[in-house]
């Protein structure tokens, strides 16, 4: 029950506190107080504003208002930033400019997401305005689960609905860009330039890519000690995974060329290749920009290989012994080019590690 405490004020008029105090197991868990000019209001505020804290999470949605969605990303990216991919950080680091980040998370509506997506589409594809409602209901899971906040899930399921209904978002498409023999002789002649300032080895870096379907990161995460010689295998440390990354470690068979790429690189520390992958991504767009070659990245390697391997006639649980794909229904978008005559693009290939 709530108390109504009477007080005189200094010019002898008298004013009404009702005080709301809710215990749970003798712990107090929420406090609230007004004041008014008659008993009679104070009474019916208090009776009235009880019967509102009764309700199903009540008094943790008072307790957390005013609580933004940027602020819940900052908390987000502070508390499980360390497993995120470059992706992810960069774009929930670009969500916090937005007006959106800005609003109450307790009062988020669905009409301010759409509004959100809908501003977005001036400027970017419906692809990456859908990374904005994943990245948001990833942020809304955590706050409800981990933090105990009731935050509405179904505002940003609603919103996902109508936004996929009305096409303002969509699936990113399948990337299929190859890079051209042209191409990579480009990349490899400009590599073999004699340069005192490359302290990168670009050139041994993207044959390796190409022949290995390791991807940026992970090439420089591979140890000396993770080679084994006689199956011709590597450890690759925490490869990326649909729900686990840290902690993902695989071993991915090398195809020759890997192999020899790897036995000819010498020792710099127990990494093979001990050097930036961040630094990696900047010289490889830098050069394909100076060299002219357009929308070639560098994750194209990847998808170069595993294609090169489908062409030489290989079978799906023999690539994903190289890919490290744990299932194979990915790599089914390339078992059409199993099904053509066998050949090797890079037979003959000037570059191609013997």
């Amino acid at each position: 029950m709530a108390s109504i405490i009477a007080r005189t004020r200094a010019d002898g008029t008298k004013s009404y506190r009702a005080d709301i105090r809710i215990k749970r197991k003798g712990r107090l868990v929420y406090q609230e107080s007004r004041t008014f000019d008659r008993k009679a209001l104070a009474k019916d505020w208090a009776a009235r504003r009880e019967l509102e804290l009764q309700e199903p999470g009540a008094i943790d949605r008072v307790r957390h208002r005013g609580v933004t969605i940027g602020d819940l990303i900052e908390r987000y990216q502070l508390e499980f930033g360390a497993n995120f991919g470059r992706s992810k950080a960069s774009h929930l680091e670009y969500m916090l400019t937005f007006d959106l980040a800005k609003l109450d998370a307790l009062e988020l509506q669905t009409k301010d997401i759409v509004t959100h997506i809908m501003g977005r589409l001036q400027h970017v594809k419906p692809q990456t305005a859908n990374n904005d409602i994943i990245w948001l209901r990833s942020v809304f899971k955590v706050a409800r689960t981990a933090w105990g906040m009731p935050v509405d899930l179904n505002v940003i399921n609603d919103a996902a609905e109508t936004c996929r209904r009305e096409r303002l978002v969509a699936k990113p498409d399948s990337r299929d860009r190859r890079p051209t023999l042209e191409e990579l002789n480009k990349l490899m002649e400009y590599a073999d330039r004699p340069s005192g300032k490359r302290s990168i080895p670009m050139g041994e870096i993207i044959l390796f890519a190409l022949f290995s379907g390791r991807r940026q990161e992970e090439i420089t995460r591979i140890r000396w000690d993770g080679l084994d010689e006689k199956n011709r295998t590597v450890i690759v440390s925490d490869m990326k995974h649909p729900t686990a990354k840290r902690g993902n470690h695989k071993r991915v068979y090398l195809t020759d060329e890997a192999w020899t790429i790897i036995q000819r690189q010498p020792k710099r520390g127990d990494r093979i290749f001990p050097d930036n992958s961040k630094s990696i991504g900047t010289r490889f767009r830098e050069w394909c920009k100076f060299l002219g070659i357009d929308d070639l990245r560098f994750h194209d390697l990847r998808h170069e290989c595993i294609s090169w391997l489908f062409e030489r006639g290989w079978d799906i649980p023999r690539v994903a012994s190289v890919s490290g794909h744990t299932t194979w229904s990915t790599l089914q978008r390339y078992t059409h080019l199993s099904k053509q005559e066998p050949h090797d693009k890079y037979d003959g290939w000037v570059w191609r590690p013997n």
